[in-house]
This record gives structure tokens, sequence and C-alpha cells, in this order.
């Protein structure tokens, strides 16, 4: 008998498209489910401690947080995501969280409310993707393993790029060859460029007009 999987998510949430990412990578049959986080259902709170998505239910049972979500599908199905050696499995998840670290920055980009504090929020990013500039390999992927977790971890990063981009050029990426080069790769890979639904940018753009912060006085 198989598994029962109903993915709760959000229209913008990068962590869903992590989670919708890998149950596509595995080809695993599963219900997706939108929940408004401005007006959460009583029945969803229940089953989120943390009142966030992504939210996988598994024959009823739910696991919430994005990186049990992708432990568990590791766990139990086909196709891993994960280096077999476990040292590289560990490095991998050692640079999972250095991506999780990135999606922090860019929250307080597009959260920054002065000039100073977001050309701050830029100094952090074009220092991290430096770092990651020095760590890439001339592979397509993060590695020579190929598509893996953090490749998994990096789409939903990027795709915020593609709309900062048409505000203005901020210098992240910029002369980040490897970076920008699996940038392209990932836009191009089938599960990252359909986890998200067709009117994603426009939502993005949207919701980063509303923040009302310095990022949104750029877009006028």
């Amino acid at each position: 008998m198989t598994d029962k999987l109903v993915l709760m998510s959000h229209h913008l949430c990068p962590y869903v498209q992590r989670a919708v990412i890998a149950l596509e990578e595995k080809g695993i049959p599963y219900e997706r489910k939108y929940i408004d986080l401005a007006n959460k259902p009583d029945w969803f709170l229940e089953i989120s401690p943390l009142g966030k998505t992504p939210v996988l239910t598994v024959n009823g049972t739910p696991l919430f947080e994005s990186s049990a979500i992708l432990e568990y599908l590791e766990d139990t199905q086909l196709y891993p995501l994960h280096p077999v050696d476990a040292i590289e499995r560990a490095r991998h998840r050692a640079w999972m969280e250095f991506g999780s670290s990135v999606l922090n920055d860019i929250a307080g980009l597009y959260n920054a409310k002065t000039a100073f504090d977001f050309d701050l929020k830029v100094k952090t990013l074009s220092a991290k993707f430096a770092r990651l500039e020095n760590e890439l390999t001339e592979a397509p992927y993060f590695d020579t393993s190929g598509f893996s977790l953090i490749d998994v971890i990096f789409g939903p990063v990027f795709r915020y790029f593609d709309v900062f981009d048409v505000i203005d050029n901020f210098g992240v990426i910029s002369n980040k060859p490897k970076v920008s080069r699996w940038r392209k790769t990932l836009s191009e890979h089938s599960s990252i460029r359909t986890a998200v639904s067709s009117d994603y940018d426009e939502r993005l753009w949207q919701f980063l007009l509303n923040r009302k912060s310095h990022l949104s006085t750029l877009m006028h």
C-alpha cells in the first residue's frame, strides 16, 4: 500500500519549495494543500507547532520543518540525494545549513528599513557567495556527486535573485562565474523550475512591495 502524502504549502515559502523539489526528484505521488498563513486554520495549528509551512503528513502523521521532511524522504524513498560516503554526507548537511543562513540574510535584505542596513546585508550576502565561489567545482551542480540536497536548498535561494535583478543589480553574485553558472543550471532543472506556481514572480514582487522596506522604495 502506498503512503498518502499531503504537503501543506504556501506560495512563496522557499522551505516548501525544498520539499516539493525533493518529492519531484524522487517521483513520489503527493497532494499539495495551500495554507493562508495570514489566517491559519485551527487544524493546521494543531499539526504545525511553529505555525509554519511546510508540513508533510504521511498517512495522517504530520512532519514539520523542511530539514526533517528532507531527511525522512532520504530515509524512506528511492533515488537518494545525499552522498553515500559518511564524511561527504556530513559535509553536505553543513552546506545545507549554510544555505539556510543565506535565506535568513535574504530576508534581512528585503526587510531592511534603511539604506545603511540594506547595504550591510548586501555585503554579508556577497561575502557568503564569495565563499561559495571558492567551494564550487567545475561541475554543473554543487559538486561532482551530481544533483543533491544542497542543490535542492539553493534552487529557491537563486529564485529570489530573478526578481531582485529586475529591481537593480546589487552586485551580490557579480564576478562569481562558478556561482553564476550554478544558478543558471539550477534555474533550468525541471524539479526546481516547476516547484512554484506560474505567478510566483508576480506574487513575490507584491510581497516585496508590501514590506515597506528600503528595497520597496527601489521598486517604484
